[in-house]
């Protein structure tokens, strides 16, 4: 029944939006590894910062996860952790051991994880790198840019699939 007049209208309506329900497939971290391989390139807690240097530029990256048997996380030392400690250590900073200056608290995760999940994660606690541990051995790493590239590609497959169901 239509409202009559105005006084007959609730003073206060409140009102819920329903959930939007999505039906697309959870990507898991699993995913991504697959995708993009499971190659993980590590450096000895010994090995001078100029060794480091020396793989970020070989393998074209900005974070090397720090391990010294290769499946064991001690920590993580990205460029910009070497860029914070050339500038208060200077030149000597580069004959120091990666363990001082690398970052020991680590966020990592595991292949089961949600893709939104540590997408949220990375974003509210500002990090760029997480290892993957299965079983508690390091077999992966995701960087931020990987979780970008598949959110463009889920977008991509959207956009293509309504453009099919539009114009069928």
């Amino acid at each position: 029944m239509p409202w009559g007049h105005e006084r007959d209208r609730p003073a206060v309506s409140h009102w819920r939006v329903a959930p939007v329900r999505t039906y697309r497939r959870v990507m898991r971290i699993s995913d991504v590894v697959r995708h993009k391989g499971g190659s993980v390139i590590t450096v000895r807690t010994d090995a001078s910062v100029t060794e480091l240097l020396g793989l970020l530029s070989e393998h074209r990256i900005g974070a090397v996860v720090v391990s010294d048997d290769g499946e064991t996380v001690h920590g993580i030392v990205s460029e910009r952790d070497i860029v914070r400690h050339l500038h208060t250590d200077g030149a000597a900073l580069l004959d120091a051991p990666v363990h001082q200056i690398m970052t020991s608290e680590v966020h990592t995760c595991v292949p089961e994880d949600s893709l939104d999940d540590l997408e949220t994660a990375m974003t509210e606690k500002r990090f760029r790198h997480v290892p993957v541990l299965k079983d508690g051995k390091l077999v992966a790493i995701v960087s931020i840019g990987d979780v970008v590239k598949n959110r463009i590609d889920d977008l991509q497959a959207e956009r293509d699939q309504l453009r099919t169901y539009i114009q069928s």
